[in-house]
């Protein structure tokens, strides 16, 4: 239990290096899906909401200083992510129930959040084929927030949703001696 700053230090790393690479493999195959936080829903739901805010802040900060500082804001998308999930591990077990609620809420929270900096940042296109689906509605007479929002909660049902069940099934899995490198000393 000595080295629980080691431990925790040197998950998070990992778990912003997952976020990192998952969001470059999604973003180079032009999907509409972010898969950029399932290093947060980890980090959150072993070690708590700030760790799991900071993870989901030094993602995107990092990916934003890499490729383009427009991305940077949407370090607040990925923070809630964290605030969520371990405020929900913290009360309940994150089982595969609580998952699958955890990520339908964020499924709202996070588009309501994440459009209004996409519409500023990009006009409220993300250069996937989903845009199509945005034009379409706004020249449909949508806003451009009404059909950025609605595209980015159609993406997100999957995405969170199944982003939370992967995380689930992935501590699910990890032994229980690795899990207590993270319990607190007492």
């Amino acid at each position: 239990m000595k080295n629980r700053k080691v431990y925790v230090t040197a998950f998070c790393g990992v778990c912003v290096a997952m976020n990192i690479v998952l969001g470059i493999i999604t973003s180079a195959l032009g999907i509409p899906l972010y898969l950029d936080t399932l290093g947060t829903v980890l980090s959150a739901a072993i070690l708590g909401p700030i760790p799991g805010m900071i993870v989901g802040a030094l993602s995107n900060i990092i990916t934003g200083f890499m490729y383009s500082v427009t991305d940077i804001p949407f370090c607040l998308v990925n923070m809630v992510v964290g605030l969520v999930v371990g405020l929900v591990a913290k009360k309940v077990k994150f089982s595969l129930v609580p998952a699958i609620i955890t990520g339908l809420a964020l499924s709202f929270i996070c588009p309501a959040i994440g459009t209004p900096i996409g519409i500023y940042v990009y006009g409220g296109l993300n250069g996937s084929v989903s845009d199509m689906l945005v034009v379409s509605l706004v020249e449909g007479g949508k806003s451009i927030f009404q059909a950025s929002f609605l595209r980015n909660v159609a993406s997100n049902l999957i995405d969170k949703v199944g982003t939370c069940i992967v995380g689930w099934a992935l501590l699910k899995a990890m032994p229980m001696r690795f899990l207590e490198n993270f319990k607190k000393e007492q």
